[in-house]
């Protein structure tokens, strides 16, 4: 594969999204959280009996089959990895302590996929092989047309080598509003030894194992290029790694590695997901652009237009919104993923036949693309403002999104977005100060008692107290 082609490859993504954003649009999107709220938490990190060394760990191909692997005679992972610093990863096609937000986009089973990727202001330690390991800890949501879909907590160290280790992964599927699966999640020392999930220095034909619990989770990836370019957000970026994924099931998929962004591009048949937007590798250093403040204000004018049936104002709105688009469009600087999002978000706040929205006089419609439309604003906007500040956004729009599910007769759009209000809280709670922060701790456990008891009216107002409280503080200077 050439440089060229993978630019192909991008471009074909960037259209296969596009086209994916027309075939969805008939498809209500799924409730997706769960009733407790509570995913799979790590047990006790007590080294056991499978908590062996890399080199002592099964040479058994760990596919169903059991067949498909490459010889051990090509693996890099077999050298028991030591951590003196491991916190301080410098691994520059996997560089997650300086990548603390990334947006990925993508469909799958041709339903619109959008992944958020968040360092948290935290670490743990995790005892494997007579080692405690200071590991980074980060989170990855996804979303599946505009509902979450899955959460997993992931944890990563660096070697003395360079190599980076990944060290496990809290996983929870979700279905209705319910979690309906945990399948995926290990822990290194409690089921097993930590996996490579980069070596030091990448060559072709490199073998290694990102996971290696034979029975729970596998995947072997073999590097079949290196020192390629391709198209990112801004332009061509040199040095990327192409890899082959070989999965449990004997399936496989390729996966792109690039310098300042990590994983870059992964596909399997139809299914993709590419890296939208990463901070702060593409930070831009002017200020937020005067057509994306009336794009996310104009959104923001819409929620409340149409709640007020001011169709006047709403399509007034909606009209400078895509004049503003078309002029920010034109500067030729816009991501080609996040702008075919922001297009699909107008396209759903006008609506259609099949999902009325403001051309339909629709308020529930309007209400939910209004927010849909700010949260596609703010993901462009993260090229100008810091990652706390664009979380800070999302959350605001998280709790607008929930007075709007709180009005339907379904418990799962609430239970969702409570959800994510509590992920988000988690990447922002430490920028705000105590006191603020334990009033909007409390009104979030209103909110999670409220979408618990599928009591939705009682969310509604717990969200307006959250509401008003939000108005009320401020974050750390």
């Amino acid at each position: 594969m050439k440089s060229k082609q993978l630019t192909l490859i991008l471009i074909v993504t960037a259209l296969m999204l596009a086209a994916c954003g027309k075939q969805t649009a008939a498809i209500a999107p799924a409730a997706t959280q769960a009733a407790s709220g509570q995913e799979a938490t790590q047990a006790e990190s007590a080294p056991t009996e499978s908590s062996q060394q890399p080199s002592e760990a099964s040479q058994d191909c760990g596919t169903d089959s059991g067949e498909g692997c490459a010889p051990a005679s090509e693996r890099v992972d077999l050298t028991p990895p030591t951590f003196s610093n491991p916190t301080n990863v410098t691994n520059p096609l996997f560089p997650i302590k300086d990548l603390p937000s990334v947006i990925l986009l993508g469909n799958v089973d041709g339903h619109l996929m959008r992944t958020e990727t968040t360092l948290l202001p935290k670490t743990e330690v995790i005892e494997w092989n007579g080692q405690k390991v200071e590991t980074l800890v980060s989170q990855y949501v996804a979303y599946l047309d505009g509902r979450i879909e899955e959460i997993a907590i992931d944890r990563y160290a660096q070697a003395d080598d360079g190599s980076v280790w990944y060290f496990g992964e809290d996983v929870s599927d979700f279905k209705d509003g319910v979690v309906v699966s945990t399948e995926g999640t290990w822990l290194a020392g409690k089921d097993g030894p930590p996996a490579m999930i980069m070596p030091a220095n990448p060559q072709v034909g490199d073998v290694y194992r990102s996971e290696n619990i034979p029975g729970n989770v596998f995947e072997e990836v073999t590097v079949k290029e290196i020192n390629v370019t391709v198209d990112g957000p801004h332009g061509p970026v040199t040095g990327a790694m192409v890899g082959e994924e070989l999965h449990m099931d004997g399936s496989t998929e390729d996966k792109i590695f690039a310098p300042g962004y990590g994983e870059f591009w992964t596909g399997s048949g139809g299914d993709l997901e590419a890296l939208a937007l990463a901070a702060p590798t593409d930070t831009l250093s002017e200020p937020v652009p005067a057509e994306l403040d009336t794009l996310t204000n104009g959104a923001l004018d819409i929620f409340n237009a149409a709640e007020a049936e001011d169709w006047d104002s709403a399509s007034a709105t909606l009209e400078s919104m895509n004049t503003a688009w078309e002029k920010y469009q034109a500067s030729g600087n816009v991501p080609p993923l996040l702008a075919a999002h922001m297009s699909r978000a107008l396209q759903a706040l006008a609506g259609d036949a099949l999902i009325p929205a403001v051309n339909a006089h629709n308020v529930g419609g309007a209400r939910r693309a209004a927010v849909r439309a700010a949260l596609a604003s703010r993901d462009l906007e993260l090229q100008y403002r810091t990652p706390a500040e664009i979380d800070r956004a999302r959350f605001d729009l998280w709790v607008r999104q929930l007075l709007v599910d709180a009005a339907g007769t379904e418990p799962g759009p609430v239970l969702g977005d409570v959800r994510i209000l509590e992920l988000i809280w988690d990447r922002i709670g430490h920028t705000y100060e105590d006191a603020d922060a334990s009033r909007i701790e409390a009104a979030l456990a209103d909110l999670r008692t409220a979408a618990d008891n599928e009591d939705l009216e009682a969310a509604s107002k717990a969200a307006g107290q959250l509401e008003d409280i939000l108005a009320s503080v401020k974050p750390k200077s």
